[in-house]
């Protein structure tokens, strides 16, 4: 998986995580997550996602995607690939991405992070709406729930959810 690769040729203290569609407007955030990782000897960090060219209700998923992932940190935090910052030595720790999953292979791995060395930072990144777009708003919004609901079910990760099929 080319996400392991990246981190294992990797010599800084920490590595990021981006989705490719991913926008970085905010020229403080990194600034501003090496300072939060550093100051609270965390292992992983996110921070809140927003839609560039969104409608209402692309908004509204992703508003409770972020509020949900706010709520996640005081007892079963997570974070998605679209924003991942993670200690590089507690990343080789954990294993790095299962390489095995199909399905929220970042997910699993945030899970496994304590929730006290865990943050989501102020700010946000700006993505697009394409998964919308694919899937439907209500599609996206039930694999969200199952994803949560399956948290503790390994091998529903391990077994194609869907999300790769084209629409």
């Amino acid at each position: 998986m080319g996400r392991n690769a990246g981190a294992r040729r990797a010599t800084t203290p920490y590595v990021l995580f981006l989705d490719a569609d991913v926008e970085l407007r905010d020229p403080t955030l990194l600034r501003r997550a090496v300072l939060a990782m550093q100051r609270n000897q965390l292992h992983c960090l996110t921070t809140n996602i927003r839609c560039i060219d969104g409608n209402a209700a692309d908004r509204l998923l992703f508003g409770g995607s972020n509020v949900v992932q706010k709520l996640s940190r005081w007892a079963a935090p997570f974070a998605t690939g679209m924003f991942m910052m993670f200690d590089r030595r507690e990343f080789q720790t954990l294993g790095g991405f299962n390489e095995h999953a199909l399905y929220a292979e970042d997910y699993l791995l945030s899970k496994q992070v304590a929730r006290q060395r865990f943050a989501v930072i102020p700010g946000a990144v700006m993505t697009s709406n394409r998964r919308f777009q694919k899937m439907g708003h209500l599609h996206i919004a039930g694999m969200f729930l199952r994803t949560a609901l399956n948290s503790g079910n390994q091998s529903y990760f391990l077994r194609d959810q869907g999300y790769w099929k084209e629409s």
